[in-house]
C-alpha cells in the first residue's frame, strides 16, 4: 500500500456526531500503522478471495452445470439466487451489532460458506466424470447455503471496512483494491480455464481440481484478516452516544433509519437504478451471440475490452471521488452508462458495428461500471450514521439485491413477450428507466461531496461560466 502516505492518513477526518474527548479517543484507537497494516491485509484478501469467486461463480461453475446437463432455468438461478438472498442482510445486521467482534462474526459466516464447497468436491470425487444430474441439484444448494450466509455477513464486513478506511482514503483504497481484483480476474481466469479444458481427466475433474485450490485459497484469504485491525460494535455504539454532561441540544438525536429522508432518497435511488440496469444488462451477451450470431471468441474479447477499462479507471475514479465526492461522479457517470443502450439499436454485424461500435460500448461500459459500482458503496458509508452503519448497509443491499433480481427476472420475462419489439425494444425501456432512476439521487445530500454547479465552473470556460446558475445546488 504504497499509495497511502502518512501525510494523508495523518488527515483523518473528525468524526461530526463525537464530542472533541470522543473524537481524539475513538481516532486513537487505530494508529495510522495499524491502518496500513489493516489495509494492505484487506488488499492481500481481497485478491486471494477474487480467485475463490472465480471459480465458484461466473462463467467456470457456468460450464461446469452445463457439462453436467443442467437446464436453462438451472442456471439462471445461478444469478437470481445471490441477488434475492439480499432481503437476509438486515437480519445479519441485526445480529452482529450485538455482538462484541466484527472480525469473528464475519470469520464464523464466512468460513462455513466457503467449507461448504468440500461438500461439492466429494460428490465430484464419489461420481468421477459422469454427467450426473444429482451434481447440479447439489451444486445449486451449496450455492444457496453459501449465498444466505454471505448475506448474513455481508453488512457486517462492509461496517468494519468503514471503520478501517479514513474517509478521505476511501476512493483511493476501495478503487485501488477493486483494481487488484480485476487485475486478478483478467490474469487467473484464462489460466484457470485452461487448466480445466486440458485436465486429462476431463473438465469435471478438472474442475474438481481448481476448485480445491480455490477452497485453499479462500481460506487464506479469511486468515489474512488476522492482520486487520478488529472493530467492536459495542463500543462503538457506546462512543456514539450522547454525552449526558453536555447540551442536549448540540447532540445529534438518533432517529430512525425509516425517518432518515436523505436514506430513503438513497435507497429510492439504489432500487430504481439496479432494476432499470438489470432489466437489459443480462441481454446483452445474448444479444450478440443469438441475433447478431457472434461466436464466443468474439463475445468473450469484447467482454475482455470492459473488464480492462474497469481495472484501467478504478484508481482514477477513486481518487476523482475523494477530491469532489460520489453523489457527482454517479450523476456524470449515470448519464453517460443510462444512454449506453441506446446504443444498441444501431449495433449491426457490419465491420464499423464489429470494430469500432461494440468494443467501443464495452470500453465505455466498463469503465463506467468501474465507477458506480465503487462510488455506490461509498456513498453508503457517507450516509450512514457512524452509531450503526451495518443497519443502514444491509438495508442498501437488500433494496438493490431484490430489485435488481426483479429487474432481470422483468427484462426476461417482456423479451420473452417480444411485445415492445424484442430485445432492441427492452435495451430502450433500460435506457429511459435508468435517466428516470437518477432523479432520486439529485437530492440526496454526501457530506463533502461538491455540487455539479461547482464542478462545471472548473472545468467549462470563464466565459461560459456566466451562463450557470451560480447558487443553485444540483
Amino acid at each position: 500500500m504504497n499509495n497511502l502516505s502518512s501525510a494523508t492518513l495523518e488527515a483523518l477526518e473528525p468524526l461530526p456526531s463525537l464530542t472533541p474527548v470522543q473524537k481524539k479517543n475513538a481516532i486513537a484507537k487505530i494508529s495510522k500503522q495499524g491502518i496500513r497494516t489493516s489495509l494492505t491485509a484487506s488488499t492481500i484478501d481481497g485478491i486471494l478471495a477474487a480467485i475463490f469467486s472465480n471459480i465458484t461463480s461466473g462463467v467456470l461453475l457456468v460450464n461446469f452445470l452445463l457439462e453436467l446437463g443442467a437446464t436453462p432455468v438451472e442456471i439462471g438461478l445461478l444469478s437470481s439466487i445471490p441477488m434475492l438472498v439480499n432481503f437476509l442482510q438486515p437480519l445479519g445486521a441485526f445480529i452482529a451489532d450485538r455482538t462484541k467482534s466484527r472480525h469473528w462474526y464475519v470469520l464464523a459466516i464466512f468460513a462455513p460458506s466457503r467449507l461448504l464447497w468440500f461438500i461439492l468436491l466429494l460428490g465430484i470425487a464419489w461420481m468421477g466424470s459422469s454427467k450426473n444430474h444429482q451434481l447440479v441439484t447439489l451444486t445449486l444448494s451449496i450455492i444457496f447455503i453459501a449465498n444466505v450466509l454471505s448475506a448474513l455477513g455481508s453488512s457486517a464486513w462492509f461496517s468494519w471496512m468503514a471503520a478501517l478506511v479514513p474517509k478521505q482514503l476511501r476512493g483511493r483504497y476501495f478503487g485501488f483494491r477493486n483494481s487488484t481484483a480485476s487485475l486478478t480476474n483478467l490474469l487467473c481466469l484464462p489460466l484457470l480455464g485452461f487448466g480445466i479444458s486440458a485436465w486429462p481427466g476431463g473438465t469435471i475433474q478438472g474442475f474438481g481440481v481448481m476448485l480445491l485450490g480455490g477452497i485453499i485459497l479462500g481460506i487464506v484469504s479469511l486468515i489474512c484478516q488476522f492482520w486487520m485491525q478488529d472493530v467492536n460494535p459495542q463500543v462503538t455504539h457506546a462512543e456514539t452516544l450522547p454525552n449526558p454532561q453536555e447540551n442536549k441540544d448540540s447532540q445529534p438525536q438518533k432517529t430512525s433509519i425509516f425517518k432518515d429522508v436523505n436514506f430513503i432518497k438513497l435507497l429510492l435511488y439504489l432500487g430504481l437504478w439496479t432494476f432499470a440496469l438489470n432489466l437489459s444488462a443480462p441481454f446483452f451477451n445474448l444479444y450478440m451471440m443469438r441475433d447478431l450470431a457472434l461466436d464466443l471468441n468474439t463475445v468473450t474479447l469484447y467482454t475482455s475490452l470492459a473488464a480492462g477499462a474497469n481495472l484501467v479507471l478504478l484508481v482514477l475514479w477513486g481518487k476523482l471521488a475523494d477530491r469532489i465526492g460520489n453523489r457527482p461522479l454517479l450523476l456524470l457517470v449515470g448519464i453517460l452508462m443510462a444512454v449506453t443502450p441506446i446504443f444498441w439499436l444501431f449495433v449491426g454485424v457490419d465491420s464499423v458495428s464489429l470494430w469500432v461500435l461494440l468494443p467501443t460500448i464495452h470500453l465505455v461500459t466498463g469503465g463506467s461500471i468501474a465507477a458506480i459500482e465503487l462510488c455506490s458503496s461509498n456513498i453508503q458509508m457517507s450516509v450512514a450514521p457512524l452509531d450503526r452503519p451495518s443497519q443502514y448497509f444491509a438495508i442498501a443491499a437488500a433494496v438493490a439485491g431484490v430489485c435488481g433480481g426483479l429487474g432481470s427476472a422483468f427484462g426476461g420475462f417482456v423479451a420473452g413477450l417480444n411485445i415492445i419489439g424484442g430485445l432492441p425494444g427492452l435495451f430502450a425501456l433500460s435506457a429511459v428507466l435508468r435517466l428516470i432512476a437518477l432523479l432520486p439521487l439529485l437530492f440526496v445530500r454526501e457530506p463533502r461531496s461538491r455540487s455539479i454547479v461547482d464542478i462545471m465552473r472548473n472545468v467549462l470556460p470563464a466565459k461560459s461560466q456566466t451562463t450557470l446558475v451560480s447558487e443553485v445546488e444540483i
